[in-house]
């Protein structure tokens, strides 16, 4: 039979061998490409090329639930699954989803001849048995760190932050929904490569990390963390089991949180949440992210504005929140600075901001890097809307309420 594929292939041009693909974000199709677009959205240099070819495609057999399926050779297990029926539901979900197609979060593992894998990335052969009920089976996800920080995140309270001492013991977590050109943390967010982690060995590894450095907070960022909801809930289940009263940080870009799942994360334990809403405008939004579906990017945008709206106003006794986004002349004016001061204030002018400054990096090396003197008048706008407190990063250190300097 003939079918319409996805074909990846190197522009030799543009490949300056940097090894990424070697080491990081790996092929896991077996030396021919099922398409999955993993590394087309991994390489730094974009010397990936994407084409739609007609080609012969045979069909194979393979065992789903103990029935045996003919499906199209040359595909991922998860096209497979989706061709004879398998529905993926929406990401944040309960239940199989695929939401960074990377191979990094781990949230689409299904049971392949026993053993838990990635349906996004893993080829069919002949003979596979795939079984779909994991809940079960320990979730699993690629974990960087831990590593303490002095500054922290989006919501890491300011006064905790003195440039001195450690705050936070922090984890990264790979896979992303998000493609931003500028992503600060690529080296993690397309890793599917390293050794997954349970999210009992995450949390005590984290928890070693805080005892040693004698931080106040735990905190996890990514990537997203929230793309793999079973796991992050046990996470942080595991996490305040084994640091009874301590802060416990999320930072996410809000994107697929829901108010059920917000409700679980802080029954598990997290009582620290940054969201990332990144822009106001859509226009923006789809630049800083790299997503280029129109629809998907406005519901994306909004509900990262609405989930911000509903932990504030239902949390906000129990969990010390924050907001931020990344600041660049290249993406936003002053003017769509005002506007988020706008909407952060009418949630709440307390409100923590966090206000990155986006240096030139991964497939964004054009940019610079905003001077000092810029993101200062950033604060200042975000001040004047009425938000009382605003902290910039600069490239000599933070700023924030009432002018207090925290140096590197």
């Amino acid at each position: 039979m003939k079918v319409s594929r996805r074909i990846v292939t190197i522009n030799r041009e543009r490949c300056v061998k940097c090894g990424f693909c070697e080491s990081v974000s790996i092929c896991h199709g077996g030396g021919k490409c099922i398409g999955c677009l993993a590394c087309y959205y991994a390489c730094p240099y974009e010397a990936r090329v994407l084409r739609l070819e007609e080609v012969e495609c045979g069909l194979i057999k393979i065992t789903v639930d103990g029935v045996e399926y003919a499906v199209p050779e040359g595909f991922s297990v998860k096209e497979a699954l989706e061709a004879i029926g398998i529905k993926f539901v929406e990401p944040g979900s309960k239940g199989l989803t695929a939401p960074c197609g990377l191979g990094g979060c781990w949230a689409c593992a299904v049971l392949i001849d026993g053993g838990l894998e990635r349906a996004c990335i893993t080829p069919v052969k002949y003979g596979m048995r795939v079984e779909l009920d994991v809940e079960g089976v320990e979730p699993l996800r690629i974990v960087h760190g831990p590593q303490p920080h002095r500054i922290g995140g989006k919501a890491t309270p300011w006064w905790e932050v003195d440039g001195v001492r450690y705050v936070e013991a922090a984890i990264w977590l790979a896979g992303c929904n998000l493609r931003c050109p500028q992503c600060q943390n690529y080296h993690v967010t397309y890793d599917n490569s390293s050794r997954p982690m349970t999210p009992l060995e995450a949390a005590r590894r984290l928890t070693v990390c805080r005892k040693v450095y004698g931080t106040s907070g735990l905190a996890v960022s990514g990537g997203e963390p929230t793309l793999n909801r079973r796991w992050l809930i046990e996470f942080f289940r595991c996490l305040r089991n084994m640091n009874p009263g301590a802060r416990l940080h999320l930072d996410s870009n809000g994107t697929i949180l829901t108010r059920s799942y917000v409700d679980e994360l802080v029954e598990a334990g997290c009582n620290n949440i940054g969201i990332e809403p990144k822009a106001i405008r859509l226009e923006t939004y789809m630049g800083i992210t790299g997503i280029r579906d129109e629809e998907l990017a406005k519901r994306y945008l909004e509900n990262s504005w609405n989930i911000l709206e509903y932990v504030v106003s239902s949390y906000s006794d129990r969990v010390y929140v924050g907001a931020g986004f990344a600041y660049n002349p290249a993406w936003m004016s002053l003017e769509e600075v005002a506007e988020i001061g706008d909407r952060i204030a009418s949630i709440d002018p307390r409100l923590q901001v966090t206000v990155l400054d986006y240096f030139p990096i991964f497939r964004r090396r054009d940019i610079r890097r905003p001077a000092v003197s810029m993101m200062l008048e950033v604060k200042r706008v975000l001040e004047e809307r009425g938000l009382r407190t605003v902290i910039v990063q600069t490239s000599v250190g933070h700023f924030g309420p009432g002018g207090r300097a925290t140096p590197y």
